[in-house]
């Protein structure tokens, strides 16, 4: 038995009944990435010595009934912009290709508390800027499913990692799809929880108002199994929300209150096949020019699936829908131009060999330390946030922010839950892309909106287009209403097969 080709949530039951060992899980997955990662290039750091170590303390803990959650003892990947303390944290970029965090991001530990072990950081678009994990420093990470077509971005490392069955499940990060897209390019499910749900403390910034951690794995299950584990209200993060306070009321469950999550953090409990009476509300402005004919067609079979299944599917028109990739370019690449000020040489991070001053030392790190992408957003930034232009472009976009949010608003008054596609397309070659950044930043047009909202959703395969490439199906909910979408995806997952990729099946030796 191939112990990767297991959920998370169905390794963590035999390690838990003392099946196999943790250090199996463990020694099982970097098996496979030492035997796919010269093809799929999807890892940046490998933390092997930790790993098996770390598998040993969790093995005794979980015999001595300490860890007992669904994820002790299972392998995780994480994102490279999520801080690890004593691992090196890059975030794909030359600039900080030597930094070594003294601290753990929140998420990260958190997973640690469940009892994960973390085999080592997953390749991204540089800063998490990019649709295609094409702008690493580390080069670019490729698509299982066909090793000449992207994985999708910024966590395409992530995705295409779960998608090869290197690790059972990984973290990613979304600012305007990121975990949704490659998700979907790659034939597996992605959820980005509501703004604040998932702290931020330890994320090295992109887009501070719109970025969310979030799980990529194989099915559902899995990632409301994840999104328990590494939800949490956090102080350190002013952004932070208690789910306490805001979830709608419950009523009391039985069974002991000890093993039950907190009211609002509870994301296992909608897994229930069951979606009678659920009203799902299509957008028509998400079906119009520039969705692939093959990808239109596999999301509304979904839809109808759904709707045998006992939902209300109803057509409504969204609107705004042209305007959410313009305010999003605008916020994040301004929010991005702030954020990374800070890297320029001098605490941390790289520093250029040969300057005259100190000014001339900044311009040459950053030069040399940041890639084109990332240059292009930060120039992008700094113009919208500039003197005579602030106004006319940066409060603009704030303003139709909140236009969109207020379209979402009047929908969630009418619609439990938002259904259309991730992506217009299927996952383009590689190089496509990068050609046209245009035409990148407009892959990201079915998502954007949902960060710029601040609204939970989740990606999860619906079909293959003729080329065999995955289809991703988007459901979007209201904030703090995960369970709804989760409810929705689960429901609609179980009227399908898990499919793997020729990659996911390799027998390694």
């Amino acid at each position: 038995m191939d112990l990767m080709s297991l959920t998370a949530v169905e390794l963590g039951k035999k390690i838990k009944a003392g099946e196999i060992s943790v250090k199996e899980a463990v020694k099982a997955a970097y098996k496979r990435i030492d035997a796919l990662e010269p093809e799929i290039n999807a890892f940046v750091t490998l933390d092997k010595e930790n790993a098996l170590k770390r598998a040993e303390e969790v093995q005794k803990l979980i015999d001595d009934g300490t860890l007992d959650g669904p994820l002790a003892g299972v392998p995780v990947a994480i994102k490279d912009n999520m801080c690890t303390k004593g691992l090196l944290t890059t975030c794909s970029s030359k600039i900080l290709d030597n930094f070594v965090p003294p601290y753990t991001s929140e998420a990260v530990l958190n997973l640690e508390k469940a009892g994960a072990i973390i085999l080592g950081k997953t390749n991204m678009d540089e800063f998490a800027m990019g649709s295609t994990t094409e702008t690493s420093y580390y080069g670019e990470t490729k698509n299982p499913w066909n090793t000449n077509h992207v994985p999708g971005g910024s966590s395409g490392g992530s995705a295409a990692a779960v998608a090869a069955h290197e690790c059972p499940y990984a973290l990613g990060s979304d600012t305007g799809g990121s975990i949704r897209q490659p998700s979907s390019y790659c034939g597996v499910v992605g959820m980005k929880p509501t703004y604040g749900t998932v702290s931020r403390y330890g994320l090295i910034a992109y887009g501070s108002s719109l970025d969310q951690i979030g799980p990529i794995a194989k099915d559902v299950i899995d990632c409301a199994a994840i999104l328990e584990a590494i939800a949490s209200y956090d102080k350190k993060d002013s952004t932070s929300m208690d789910r306490r306070i805001y979830a709608p009321p419950e009523p009391e469950k039985e069974g002991s209150q000890e093993n039950q999550k907190p009211r609002g953090y509870d994301f296992m409990s909608a897994l229930v096949d069951d979606v009678k009476g659920m009203k799902i509300g299509i957008p028509r402005d998400y079906f119009g020019d520039g969705l692939d004919p093959e990808v239109k067609e596999a999301v509304l079979n979904a839809a109808k699936v759904l709707e045998e299944k006992g939902a209300i599917v109803e057509e409504f028109d969204l609107s705004l829908v042209e305007y959410a990739i313009p305010a999003y370019y605008v916020i994040a690449s301004a929010e991005a131009s702030s954020n990374l000020a800070r890297f320029d040489g001098v605490k941390y991070g790289y520093r250029t060999e040969e300057f005259t001053d100190l000014h001339n030392m900044y311009k040459k790190s950053r030069s040399e330390g940041f890639g084109p992408e990332v240059k292009r957003r930060i120039m992008l930034g700094s113009f919208v946030l500039s003197s005579g232009y602030y106004d006319a472009y940066y409060l603009k976009a704030l303003r139709t922010k909140a236009l969109i949010k207020k379209a979402f608003d009047t929908a969630f008054q009418e619609y439990d839950v938002l259904l259309g596609p991730a992506a217009p397309t299927t996952a383009p070659k590689l190089g496509d892309s990068l050609s046209d950044p245009i035409k990148m930043y407009l892959g990201d047009i079915y998502t954007v909106s949902v960060n710029l909202a601040g609204l939970p959703g989740i990606s999860l395969p619906c079909g293959r287009d003729k080329k065999g490439l995955p289809i991703g199906l988007q459901l979007i909910g209201d904030c703090f209403e995960e369970k709804k979408i989760i409810r929705a995806a689960y429901a609609f997952e179980q009227t399908r097969t898990y499919e793997c990729c020729d990659f996911a099946k390799k027998e390694v030796f």
